[in-house]
């Protein structure tokens, strides 16, 4: 059931101005997000309970899979994506339609996210995601408490895509409950399609990358950052929901969305390959230094070598070998030497500019114009 602040009509907006709190700008996330987010984990919350019922009544062994993929969709996340596509749906719209009907297809979207994230995780070796182990540490361990045969590890990452694929199953199975027209909702699911096959080239391009850095530049790195990031975080999520509203494919807010969509999906990864390298791992819910210790070839280490003077490009060409948190701590200050942490920062502002300029003229909700105004910057300058 949608909490009663958004089952009728929009959102609050916050009022302009400084917020409370150390981080101002997750604040100001937060005032955006407080009733969706609520609204997207109760329709969650109530479609996992049944589905869990369901695998539960084929095995036992079936309900413990289904609750552990359950719990690393209700497990935390700031909902960006459901977020997006919420004001890219109430823009076409302004108040005259209510939530209910959409929220299936708005909350979908977190799930199309745990399966990327579930999947990302096993790809890229990483322990810790959102401050808790990742899904197929935290199985290994368990086959490991279990005493059961073989090797934990394996068996926790083929559990692990097995969860992620769940996920994707269930972001079907959800999208499918959307109240819309037959029609229109034929026209969502070719966007949705096209956000998935996105990422998952956006993905390809990542592994691509780390097993051929040698041969990687700013301009794949960026591209990286469109399909695997700004596509399925900011850019198709605004135009998934100006489908659930019905807008003409050709109009000129479309045009805005898909400008402003991948300047902030952008930003938005640039801001995490910083987060990457300087991020408090306290904050963030991961370890400073991984994309170092694994010679990622972001944007922001592609620039460094860019930039680099030839001692400093000798010092980064260790990066990715096997590293003591030390080494890693100097790596990073040789990054940040090279200008290349300025010069993101800088690339940061500039989308967050483009993606306000493709606002300015939309015709769109004056609603939801202030809050995509406030988010291109909360989804930019967070710590996390």
């Amino acid at each position: 059931m949608a909490n009663d602040a958004v089952a009728g009509n929009a959102l609050r907006v916050p009022p302009a101005g400084p917020t409370d709190g150390d981080d101002p700008v997750r604040a100001v996330l937060a005032a955006y997000t407080k009733d969706l987010v609520r609204a997207v984990d109760d329709t969650l919350a109530g479609f996992l309970a049944t589905e869990v019922a369901a695998l539960s009544r084929i095995d036992a062994a079936m309900g413990g899979f289904a609750a552990t993929a359950s719990d690393y969709v209700l497990g935390g996340g700031k909902r960006v994506r459901p977020t997006f596509a919420y004001w890219g749906w109430r823009g076409v719209i302004g108040n005259g339609d209510p939530l209910p009907p959409v929220l299936p297809a708005l909350s979908a979207l977190e799930l199309l996210h745990t399966f990327a994230l579930v999947h990302d995780d096993v790809m890229d070796a990483s322990a810790t995601r959102r401050g808790r182990p990742t899904a197929h540490v935290a199985l290994a361990a368990q086959h490991t408490a279990a005493g059961h045969r073989g090797d934990p590890d394996r068996f926790g990452e083929a559990v692990a895509v097995l969860i992620g694929d769940l996920c994707m199953v269930w972001a079907d199975r959800l999208l499918s409950q959307a109240t819309l027209p037959p029609a229109r909702l034929l026209e969502v699911r070719r966007c949705y399609d096209q956000m998935r096959v996105e990422t998952i080239a956006g993905q390809y391009l990542d592994v691509l990358g780390e097993s051929d850095a040698a041969n990687w530049s700013v301009d794949r790195a960026l591209r990286v950052a469109r399909y695997k990031t700004a596509s399925y975080t900011v850019q198709r999520p605004l135009l998934f929901g100006a489908c659930l509203a019905g807008a003409d494919p050709e109009g000129p807010l479309i045009s805005a969305y898909s400008r402003y969509g991948l300047a902030v999906g952008e930003a938005f990864q640039l801001r995490d390959d910083l987060l990457g390298v300087y991020g408090d791992p306290e904050t963030t819910g991961k370890p400073a230094g991984d994309d170092l210790r694994t010679g990622k070839p972001t944007t922001l280490l592609m620039l460094a070598r860019q930039l680099a003077t030839p001692a400093q490009r000798r010092a980064l060409d260790g990066a990715g070998a096997e590293a003591t948190d030390q080494r890693i701590t100097r790596l990073a200050g040789v990054v940040a030497d090279t200008g290349a942490v300025t010069r993101v920062e800088r690339m940061i502002d500039d989308r967050v500019a483009e993606a306000l300029a493709a606002l300015g003229t939309a015709p769109l909700d004056e609603t939801a114009r202030t809050a995509l105004t406030g988010l291109a910057t909360a989804a930019t300058h967070r710590r996390s």
